[in-house]
């Protein structure tokens, strides 16, 4: 079983940047009236969407925006940032590394480490791991892990499969090396038998970009769309993730004898309301335990879980220490679940993208 126990690493702030552009989906054209928008509304839970739409808004520049903001709140200096993680699957461009850009664009030290990493909807948890493992023994003091993806410009606006349920944001989340501090416990999973059930299909080198990338093509259920656009095979990813996601929080679980009564909060990647209820029903925990965020954002990819924590626990992470479990599940496809104590975590307001 994949496991890792990291010491002498402390979450100190979060913040999160979203576009202005909002969507609601009650007024959405992909459905055939107000009626059927309500049931979709219903079952998932998602009732608007930040969007980043035509404008040439990309994830770089909302972590950048959230990564400046918890910077300045925490009041500290880029020349002491170590190591600078960025995880999504909308970068840039296919070479160079994104990461590289944005120690650029934050003035941070040329000294700093930067990494990529493309994951999506575990990718939070992944992306925790990687720069706490790389902090715990002290040689890195302060890190930034940056989250997030617009993955609305991959979607078909007529595929009411994929369409109506995600939205666009991205994340800053600030470390730093405490010594003798617990750190984090991790359990993590992987199953690429699965990849196709959340793919898109051209534009890498397996299939590369061409004219026929651009064909649109018709399928069941009201489905539009062409081979440079987003699929999402809803059932088998229903399907994997109430089944995969109640098994790892209770792997972790049991693998560092956490005792389940003391956890304050659980974050789920916010995939929609359907899934995450029956993943909370299966585990035990009670409605307050488990805030949510989709319902204003929708699925935000690897942001959902700290945009989350920003939007529903700031207050209570600000002022009080509170024992938080996360845990993320998706493309890949792939899972991971953290079991963390937070320390008076600083989470900014949330950031509204400024052009």
């Amino acid at each position: 079983m994949s496991f890792l126990s990291i010491p002498n690493v402390v979450i100190s702030g979060i913040a999160s940047c979203v576009p202005q552009e909002i969507i609601e989906n009650i007024d959405s054209s992909i459905f055939e009236n107000r009626d059927e928008a309500q049931r979709f509304i219903d079952v998932t839970g998602i009732e608007r969407r930040h969007v980043v739409g035509t404008r040439k808004i990309c994830t770089s520049d909302l972590c950048v925006q959230a990564a400046n903001k918890v910077l300045d709140d925490l009041n500290w200096d880029k020349n002491d940032i170590d190591c600078l993680i960025f995880v999504t699957q909308t970068p840039d461009y296919i070479l160079p590394a994104t990461s590289c850009i944005i120690q650029d664009r934050l003035g941070l030290s040329k000294d700093c480490f930067a990494l990529d990493i493309s994951l999506g909807c575990s990718g939070w948890v992944y992306g925790l791991s990687v720069i706490a493992s790389m902090m715990q023994s002290g040689m890195f003091k302060k890190g930034l892990l940056l989250a997030g993806d617009t993955t609305t410009i991959t979607k078909s606006s007529k595929d009411k499969s994929t369409f109506p349920l995600f939205g666009d944001a991205g994340t800053a989340t600030a470390l730093e090396f405490q010594q003798d501090e617990t750190g984090f416990q991790f359990h993590f999973g992987t199953d690429g038998a699965g990849y196709e059930s959340i793919i898109i299909k051209d534009g890498g080198f397996r299939n590369p970009f061409s004219e026929n990338s651009l064909i649109e093509k018709e399928y069941d259920g009201g489905i539009i769309r062409n081979d440079s656009q987003s699929i999402l095979n809803g059932a088998n990813v229903f399907t994997f993730g109430i089944g995969r996601a109640p098994k790892s929080v209770k792997a972790l679980i049991d693998r560092f004898d956490i005792d389940k009564q003391s956890i304050d909060y659980v974050i789920f990647h916010q995939a929609n309301k359907m899934m995450n209820e029956k993943i909370r029903i299966k585990l035990g925990f009670t409605e307050d335990q488990v805030p949510y965020s989709l319902n204003s954002f929708g699925n935000t990819s690897s942001a959902s879980i700290p945009l989350t924590m920003n939007l529903k626990l700031s207050d209570k992470l600000k002022k009080t220490n509170r024992k938080m479990l996360a845990c993320g599940f998706g493309v890949g496809l792939s899972w991971a679940s953290v079991y963390f104590e937070s320390r008076n975590i600083l989470c900014s307001e949330i950031e509204f993208y400024k052009n």
